[in-house]
């Protein structure tokens, strides 16, 4: 009677901290993240379009968990990196793509920004190994 007891704490107790446990979902293989268009160095006029590419993955909606596909995370002026063991933040500079859009018009300030891609998964956490764009840097006229 006391070892099912302790059984069923343990159980309790997985099952409470699973959502605090990084998901970890594998990444494609070969999987490439990155830029149609602005294209690093370029100067542009506010509003612009951003495209976005990936190849070897799928793009999906957040919270539909089909197997190699995300959906895509836009990071701007982002300097500290993401924390893998937590969800992608949602603010103004962790712009979320989570009905499986692949492009956005960005109205930015005039001056120098950089941007770079993230793909999450259903619930918003970087892939392992994460799947990331090159880090562009665009200025705004």
């Amino acid at each position: 009677m006391k070892s099912t007891g302790l059984i069923m704490l343990a159980a309790a107790l997985t099952l409470f901290a699973a959502p605090a446990s990084a998901q970890n979902k594998p990444a494609g293989k070969d999987t490439k993240l990155y830029f149609l268009w602005p294209h690093n160095g370029v100067t542009v006029k506010s509003p612009f379009w951003c495209r976005f590419g990936l190849r070897n993955m799928g793009v999906t909606h957040a919270g539909d968990d089909y197997p190699n596909s995300g959906h895509h995370h836009l990071l701007v002026d982002v300097s500290e990196p993401l924390n893998p063991n937590e969800p992608i933040p949602s603010d103004k500079s962790h712009l979320h793509f989570g009905a499986g859009q692949t492009e956005t018009q960005l109205d930015l300030p005039r001056g120098k920004h950089t941007l770079q891609l993230v793909l999450g998964d259903a619930k918003h956490y970087p892939f392992s190994p994460p799947v990331v764009s090159e880090k562009i840097t665009i200025r705004v006229r």
